[in-house]
């Protein structure tokens, strides 16, 4: 008879067979409930979502991007914790790290609101910031489960100056909007109107034929912090009715 203490561990206890190839859907399917469980737990449904570089650093050359950030989020938080609901709406999420994600979640702290930090681990610059409410401070692995619960809450979206990351998550986005694979209009904002003319010409997107003039109205640009909360005010005003509200689900039919 084999001894208890000999036993081999349970599967779901075994580190070296959750680490393994075999076991990623387990690793995948963690980083999906774990989040949920905790959105759930803390009553929050919606976010207004901040994107923005790591490297922009309030001392540094684009510094003014991250004050703004800050005071937008500040802004944006004030005026969420004034709305009459038993939940936690429009929290302001993050990528978690430093730069803008850093000066968004310390804005929604300066206004004493709760606020989420979907952070990843990076070789180099992605380290969770302090200003992360710490029970919705969440570590992923795989950058597509990070970019869903990006897009499963977001009611808003506010993109500031960024590299290949913040490119890649705006795109994200916008493709799901463009193609109506999120069953609701998402209001995004790009902050820093010169600096987004400069890096992408969507005019010429349009003339070369590659998206559609009507695609240009899934955005708007703002350069001050209260021009920006105003657009996202008046792009989720529909849905401040909702009394209960539900956490975004792709669209299913073939309409």
């Amino acid at each position: 008879m084999t001894n208890n203490s000999q036993r081999n561990p349970l599967a779901y206890k075994n580190e070296e067979f959750l680490d393994s190839d075999d076991a990623r859907p387990l690793r995948i399917l963690a980083e999906y409930l774990e989040p949920m469980q905790a959105f759930q737990r803390a009553r929050i449904c919606d976010t207004i979502v901040f994107f923005g570089s790591a490297r922009l650093a309030p001392e540094g050359p684009m510094g003014q991007y991250y004050d703004a950030a800050r005071e937008l989020a500040r802004l944006v938080t004030t005026w969420s914790k004034n709305l009459p609901s038993h939940s936690h709406r429009y929290v302001v999420c993050t990528g978690g790290g430093g730069g803008i994600m850093e000066a968004a979640n310390r804005g929604a702290s300066d206004a004493g609101g709760r606020t989420i930090g979907l952070n990843i681990g990076l070789p180099h610059e992605q380290r969770p910031n302090p200003y992360v409410t710490r029970e919705l401070t969440f570590e992923f692995h795989y950058f597509f489960m990070r970019k869903l619960w990006f897009a499963h809450l977001a009611r808003a979206l506010v993109v500031f100056p960024g590299g290949f990351g913040t490119l890649d998550e705006l795109t994200e986005i916008l493709t799901l909007m463009q193609t109506r694979k999120i069953d609701r209009r998402i209001p995004i904002v790009l902050y820093g109107s010169s600096y987004w003319k400069e890096i992408i010409n969507f005019e010429a997107l349009v003339r070369h034929g590659v998206i559609a003039a009507d695609d240009l109205a899934l955005f708007q640009f703002a350069d001050d912090p209260a021009a920006a909360l105003g657009l996202l005010q008046a792009g989720i005003a529909a849905e401040l009715e909702e009394a209960v509200p539900a956490i975004a689900h792709s669209r299913t039919s073939h309409r």
